[in-house]
């Protein structure tokens, strides 16, 4: 195994593995009856390792070789890749705000589960759709990107 393909494949692992943590990120949020500090940090936790283990491989081998690569399956992969991370950022401008709302509401050290988190700013409907828009238009977006990397993969590294 050449060390192009070894570090290939320690990619490919390392964003593979992502996977399973934000599933287990999301599963926690959408078991929770509410959602306090301990529950939003724990579901952090499995998140941030995610992002960490998709984020280290995109910035240290996939974006340096981009450009050598550039053309055809390796541009819609980054298109794909790129408009993924434009999809957390857009689901981060309603989290952030849903925070600082719960937060100043004392919601996560003192939960009530009947508070109406729509009552708690009048645009918090609107932030709590840019959530729900970007996180999923992230896992759509990151299961095509990740779909044609593993082919990308398989056809210059395998085949």
């Amino acid at each position: 195994m050449t060390s192009e393909t070894g570090l290939a494949t320690l990619a490919l692992l390392a964003v593979t593995a992502s996977f399973p943590f934000y599933l287990y990120g999301a599963w926690i949020m959408i078991d929770a009856e509410t959602v306090s500090w301990n529950v939003l940090t724990y579901h952090l936790r499995f998140v941030v390792a995610g992002l960490v283990l998709n984020t280290v491989p995109v910035v240290t081998w996939m974006m340096p070789r981009l450009l050598d690569q550039f053309g055809g399956l390796s541009a819609l992969h980054a298109v794909l890749g790129l408009q993924a991370y434009a999809m957390l950022v857009f689901a981060l401008t309603g989290i952030v705000r849903i925070f600082q709302a719960k937060h100043r509401a004392n919601l996560y050290r003192d939960p009530d589960a009947d508070a109406d988190l729509d009552e708690l700013h009048e645009n918090m409907p609107s932030w709590r759709s840019r959530l729900r828009i970007g996180v999923f238009g992230y896992v759509l977006f990151w299961i095509a990107a990740y779909g044609l990397g593993v082919i990308r993969y398989l056809v210059q590294y395998v085949l």
